[in-house]
């Protein structure tokens, strides 16, 4: 997003934010993004040398890292040296927006008004936060929340128990009972004295003709986006952690779960209960067998099966010989 609808942020300098460190710039901090997002007078954060590609062209004005990694940044982004990058960038991230490691409840939420949603069907005790937008033709059922600043597309279907928050939904979405979609994800920085709670100010993005079956939990993302591609459904009972990306097309059956960040290609067919560890890619055209486990990448046009996940074949030479 261009700009953080979903969180309240204070005009805080870079030099306030690291009062220790020498920095020769001092702006006011328009946000945190990662480094292909970040811009002008934004901050990101770069914490492994597997995305150096992509740190030798951020645009960012300023960026946490360390003294052995900064040298791939370019001369003209501001290196903030630190120890621990992922705990400077926690703290920085709850200076600025600081309510947004904790998800509070939406105030402002109240009974419809029906008059300010033409060609809106709502069932009983739906309540809706300000400035939420929905779509012509869409229903929303019973029991049902929208929090604030929730923007949903035409002819949606919502059911009941749903509660959205910080999301995005396209067009001709089918969310089923009983969903959860934007709320804070799992990730803390371990402390001797108390875990430091990571803030998330990302957002759920849902696009058109998803279909996303009951009792699923998508996690908003931490710093980036949780996206979900056109057309693809979701079984029941599938949980997506933050920053998770999955392409269009894709097919998920029921009780799978995606780890912090992983990147799923288009036309991916995943088992049930299988598990996808974070931080992978998985490629387009991939077919995932029930109940296996993936934890590393998977280029385009595998078929993969078991624990640890392996190409088919040689998963069906494992199992003969056993």
């Amino acid at each position: 997003m261009a700009k953080n609808i979903f969180f309240k942020k204070k005009n805080i300098k870079l030099r306030s934010l690291f009062p220790n460190l020498k920095t020769k710039k001092n702006f006011i901090v328009l946000g945190i993004k990662p480094l292909h997002k970040a811009g002008k007078d934004y901050i990101s954060f770069f914490d492994s040398v597997k995305y150096k590609e992509i740190a030798g062209i951020t645009k960012a004005s300023a960026c946490i890292t360390t003294e052995k990694i900064s040298k791939f940044l370019p001369k003209t982004t501001e290196k903030i040296i630190v120890k621990n990058v992922l705990f400077e960038l926690a703290k920085a991230i709850k200076t600025i927006f600081p309510f947004s490691d904790i998800d509070y409840s939406d105030v402002s939420l109240k009974p419809p008004k029906i008059k300010h949603f033409k060609n809106v069907n709502f069932g009983n005790n739906v309540l809706i936060g300000k400035n939420v937008k929905i779509g012509k033709n869409s229903s929303i059922g019973a029991n049902s929340i929208i929090e604030h600043d929730v923007k949903i597309g035409k002819n949606c279907v919502i059911g009941y128990g749903v509660v959205l928050r910080k999301s995005i939904i396209g067009d001709n979405v089918i969310i089923q009972d009983n969903c959860k979609i934007g709320q804070k994800g799992f990730g803390f920085i371990p402390l001797k004295e108390k875990n430091f709670k990571f803030p998330h100010i990302g957002s759920v993005v849902i696009k058109d003709n998803v279909e996303i079956a009951s009792g699923c939990t998508i996690d908003r993302g931490s710093v980036d986006d949780t996206i979900i591609g056109n057309n693809t459904y979701l079984d029941n009972q599938v949980h997506i952690a933050h920053n998770v990306k999955i392409g269009s097309n894709c097919m998920i059956a029921g009780q799978v779960g995606f780890a912090g960040s992983s990147k799923i290609g288009n036309n991916v067919q995943i088992g049930g209960q299988a598990g996808v560890s974070g931080h992978l890619k998985i490629g387009n055209n991939v077919k995932i067998g029930g109940g296996s486990g993936i934890v590393k990448d998977v280029e385009d046009n595998q078929i993969v099966m078991g624990y640890p996940a392996v190409p088919l074949k040689e998963f069906l030479k494992k199992k003969n010989e056993s």
